[in-house]
């Protein structure tokens, strides 16, 4: 992977970066997304923020080898403290961490959002974190896509602020949080297979718990996983 070869998932984020936009790549490592979304024409210019030196020394090399230091600004900080309070930034995009994490880093960088048009969040696991925090703040779903790469499931989601709850009307709420709304409506041969081997493994730990003797009633991992199998069921059956 470089500047003009981006990993699948890198490249799914990438196409959904608006033309000519100026965005903020959070947690960019070797600032391959901003480098690969110039020179490729879509974006105009970038900031790269790192939190931890050696990335961050990394995404500076890069953005230097490839003659790009007028238009990406490489900053170390952490999260959305990257962007400058009034500065001009349409897009925002975070790839490869935990959904908890990104989360996190929207919430505590919400002031940063005023004049941001669009949201692009891949998380690694724990995508529902994220689309319950986009609707608590008025960020609907356009878009979300799911791919495999290496034997692995990637989620992106793609948000723009509108009508938070418009994408969650073909299953119930609960059900559009935890697969997704967009995904359970396309049920894709990828999301198939990512749900259908989350159910097994849960079904796998349920017969464990029963088989220590642990009860609905009063184990609270018992209840939880029961829950979300019915939340795959109401879409995938």
């Amino acid at each position: 992977m470089n500047e003009l070869k981006l990993s699948k998932r890198l490249e799914t984020v990438a196409s959904y970066v608006p033309k000519d936009a100026i965005f903020a790549d959070i947690g960019s490592d070797h600032a391959y997304l901003p480098c690969y979304s110039i020179l490729q024409g879509k974006a105009k210019a970038a900031i790269a923020g790192e939190i931890t030196d050696g990335p961050y020394l990394s995404a500076k090399n890069q953005v230097m080898r490839c003659d790009l230091t007028n238009v990406i600004s490489v900053r170390q900080g952490d999260g959305l403290s990257v962007i400058e309070d009034g500065e001009s930034v349409d897009c925002i995009t975070i790839a490869g961490m935990g959904g908890a994490l990104i989360k996190k880093i929207l919430e505590e960088g919400k002031a940063k959002l005023t004049g941001v048009t669009r949201l692009i969040l891949q998380p690694n696991i724990h995508a529902i974190y994220i689309r319950e925090w986009l609707v608590e703040n008025g960020w609907e779903l356009i878009e979300e896509e799911i791919l495999e790469e290496d034997e692995k499931l990637y989620e992106v989601l793609v948000a723009e602020k509108g009508e938070a709850k418009r994408p969650y009307k073909h299953y119930s709420y609960e059900a559009g949080l935890l697969l997704g709304p967009i995904l359970a409506k396309e049920k894709s041969e990828t999301f198939q297979k990512k749900w259908s081997g989350e159910y097994q493994h849960w079904k796998s730990i349920i017969a464990k718990l029963e088989e220590a003797g642990h009860t609905y009633e009063k184990n609270e991992k018992y209840q939880e996983i029961i829950k979300q199998m019915k939340l795959v069921e109401e879409v995938l059956s």
